[in-house]
């Protein structure tokens, strides 16, 4: 077979992970850069003889879909990448669709994924954000680079080691935009992330290298950098070096300001806190006096507004794994007697703490709870649990694992936190006997 033929393929629905199905001569292939329903030219990019299924990028469009926009960004669009002979760099894979039909095609995944995966039929509406721009760009507030041979920013084609420079981030706000990296000499750097605070603070550029005491170059790096903290940060080690400014941004929602360190957690969408703040808060109906548990808490943006609101007559048991986000969340929720701050994996916790709780908050990475979390965690006396979750599928399946504990998917709001990106939030309550 010849290397990366093309194929004239008629695309059938979506799937999750931003891609459509399409069929040829009885052989499934995920094609990117489609919509249901076009006839388009795809060039085939994994098509092993012995696999399973083929992977494809959308390069021409035939029969074009009523929902297809210009791209906003050409260094992600299939056909301007196919022109240039390069492949579209990853992280704006549904920038050709109309942002409602976004969210209708996000809608059809996440309730596939749930019947199938979490055997829950229900159908699904992913919301917008309410202060969404109308474009759908510029909410990212943390971004990450890769730096090429010639030392410019750069991103990866998808599945793929090869660096494309990037001159430009649409879907960054911004503070992010205006600090001209791009004009930038990066060599000697593995890498390069970029946080923005919600506050009038100096974003923070992160420089990654591999050395835990920064050498002369990465320090030259860092004086070429303008209007922005800097900091390097060895992700082997978590060393983290100040070089200039600060090492954390300040974010604030609500009544609560949040230190966040760079290499620390915190949600990327910009109205994503204090959105996902305001739903947990009404889907737990939380009151004074009540014993929560907030899960993969994090900088402890859930623990400050649960603590809050079961006051001091409550109590909240606040678990996260990554030290650092624990270090920060004991900094942001210091003096505050009825929050028991404990880093250390959750299973772990739950099985050795044994906490007697009213409800919880569960917000873990996009693999999921797991089943024995949610063993853990419906062992604990609670009888509601609200589930934040950031990938359908994990969800689904720890659905799966709540249901056959006996409880009861109750309420389920799916966000559209991530424009011109397959990826969703969602909100749900479970309920125990």
């Amino acid at each position: 077979m010849t290397q990366n033929p093309e194929l004239e393929l008629t695309i059938g629905p979506p799937a999750h992970g931003g891609h459509c199905v399409a069929r040829h001569e009885g052989r499934v292939i995920f094609v990117r850069h489609a919509l249901p329903g076009e006839v388009v030219k795809a060039r085939l990019t994994e098509h092993d003889d012995d696999a399973r299924f083929w992977r494809a990028d959308a390069t021409e469009v035939v029969q074009s879909s009523s929902d297809r926009v210009n791209h906003p960004w050409p260094l992600a669009d299939a056909g301007l990448a196919g022109l240039r002979g390069t492949r579209p760099v990853g992280g704006a894979e549904f920038g050709h669709i109309d942002l409602s039909a976004q969210r209708r095609l996000k809608s059809e995944i996440f309730s596939e994924q749930l019947a199938r995966l979490g055997k829950i039929e229900r159908d699904i509406t992913v919301e917008p954000v309410p202060d969404e721009a109308p474009d759908g760009l510029g909410w990212r507030t943390r971004v990450g680079f890769a730096v090429d041979p010639d030392g410019h920013l750069a991103m990866h084609e998808h599945r793929s080691n090869v660096l494309i420079p990037v001159a430009d981030m649409p879907l960054a706000v911004p503070a992010i935009n205006g600090l001209a990296l791009w004009n930038l000499d990066f060599s000697g750097l593995d890498g390069v992330e970029v946080a923005a605070g919600s506050g009038d603070d100096e974003p923070l550029v992160l420089l990654n290298t591999r050395q835990d005491r920064p050498n002369r170059r990465i320090r030259a790096v860092a004086e070429e950098i303008q209007g922005a903290s800097v900091a390097a940060w060895n992700p082997e080690t978590g060393s983290l070096t100040q070089l200039r400014g600060k090492t954390w941004v300040r974010e604030t929602v609500g009544n609560h300001s949040f230190r966040v360190t760079g290499e620390g957690f915190w949600q990327i969408h910009r109205s994503a806190p204090a959105v996902l703040t305001a739903a947990v808060l009404e889907g737990l109906d939380a009151a004074p006096g009540l014993r929560l548990a907030d899960l993969y808490a994090g900088a402890g943006l859930f623990t400050a507004a649960l603590a809050e609101r079961v006051g001091e007559a409550g109590s909240v048991l606040s678990v996260e794994g990554s030290s650092a986000a624990s270090r920060d969340a004991r900094r942001n929720l210091h003096g505050r007697a009825h929050v028991d701050i404990v880093q250390g994996k959750v299973e772990k916790v739950l099985r050795e703490r044994r906490p007697h709780l009213d409800a919880v908050v569960l917000d873990p990475p996009r693999a999921g709870a797991g089943r024995e979390v949610v063993r853990a965690m419906t062992g604990t006396g609670a009888k509601s649990v609200v589930y934040v979750s950031c990938d359908p599928a994990s969800f689904a399946r720890d659905a799966a694992y709540f249901t056959a504990a006996g409880w009861s998917l109750e309420s389920l709001r799916v966000l559209d936190l991530y424009p011109h990106t397959h990826h969703m939030e969602s909100v749900a309550v479970f309920r125990g006997e």
